[in-house]
């Protein structure tokens, strides 16, 4: 039986793809990542991911209207970093439902 996806879970996930559909936003997000739960000065990140100024910020602006990323300020300095919890809903929201349809067989999620 084919089931559709909550509404909220749905238009965040299509919003957050929405925000990640940029190479420059993915390689700030994948960048955010490593950093960990600390984060980075936008300055730093900047640097880090070639992507400086305005368009830095209008990137920035969109992960965050995503909830991907949050900003904090610390002093004169923005930090940066990853919203784990969205991150991981979203690959989840992806994968949750691996090989539901798959009638009489292994439901388990192949790992290459």
């Amino acid at each position: 039986m084919k089931q559709t996806p909550d509404t909220p879970a749905l238009t965040f996930a299509a919003t957050a793809f929405a925000a990640l559909g940029s190479e420059q936003r993915l390689s700030i997000l994948r960048r955010l990542v490593r950093a960990g739960p600390d984060g980075l000065p936008i300055g730093q990140l900047g640097e880090d991911v070639a992507v400086t100024g305005s368009v830095l910020t209008h990137h920035l602006k969109q992960l965050v209207s995503a909830g991907l990323v949050r900003q904090v300020r610390d002093g004169r300095r923005i930090l940066c970093s990853v919203d784990h919890e969205q991150v991981e809903g979203l690959s989840r929201f992806l994968v949750d439902e691996c090989c539901a349809d798959r009638v009489g067989q292994e439901t388990e999620v192949p790992h290459g």
